[in-house]
């Protein structure tokens, strides 16, 4: 994924239900949380509208992203599991696909 080496991040889970696309991501300290989501929803809609220009023309006001999101970050407060369950449950479970899986990436 262009994403993933050009800006670091390391897409641990990608998940869809019906209307919903889920990313579990990592990514180093450095880009704030508002960052990390402007670039993956620019690069993924660039690329989106690139493969597939009728997209645009069949999406309200053509954009394929919504304003908003979820955000958390692994802390004392909750490990990759928690949040990784989270980010399933906010759909419907029977419907929720798992599209790509990885292992997190050790610091040291």
């Amino acid at each position: 994924m262009e994403i993933s080496k050009r800006y670091q991040k390391h897409f641990l889970e990608i998940g869809i239900d019906r209307n919903h696309v889920h990313f579990l991501a990592q990514s180093v300290p450095r880009y704030s949380p508002t960052r990390i989501i402007t670039v993956i929803k620019s690069i993924t809609a660039r690329e989106v509208f690139r493969e597939r220009p009728e997209v645009r023309k069949q999406l309200w006001g053509g954009e394929i992203w919504s304003d908003g999101y979820f955000v958390n970050t692994v802390s004392k407060f909750g490990d990759e599991d928690t949040i990784s369950r989270y980010v399933r449950e906010q759909g419907i479970e029977q419907e929720y696909k798992v599209l790509h899986k990885s292992e997190q990436l050790a610091l040291f």
